[in-house]
């Protein structure tokens, strides 16, 4: 397994519509990747904060999602409204419950 924890900060008043491209992208690419095996998207205690854990069956399912036509949809809308791009941190699963 692989697993990804991202940070994203939206310019200033804009994340409604960040969450509104991802709706519109990134849900349904999700939930129809089996490679994804867990997703959650939640928002930060500052209002301009994204936050996403994304659990992969593997790296190269992680790897190839990121060159899907959805993916690139969704980069292409949301980064006007990002203040920078998103911290990133890779996790070796050690135990997950119910996999």
């Amino acid at each position: 397994m692989h697993a990804l924890f991202l940070t994203h900060s939206s310019t200033p008043g804009r994340r409604d519509e960040l969450e509104a491209v991802w709706r519109r992208h990134m849900m349904p690419a999700i939930d129809a990747n089996d490679g994804h095996l867990v997703y959650i998207y939640s928002f930060g205690t500052d209002p301009d904060t994204v936050g996403a854990f994304q659990l992969y069956r593997s790296k190269e399912d992680a790897d190839a999602f990121v060159q899907s036509p959805a993916y690139l949809a969704y980069l292409n809308e949301a980064r006007p409204l990002l203040a920078h791009d998103p911290d990133v941190t890779i996790l070796e699963p050690r135990w997950v419950k119910g996999a």
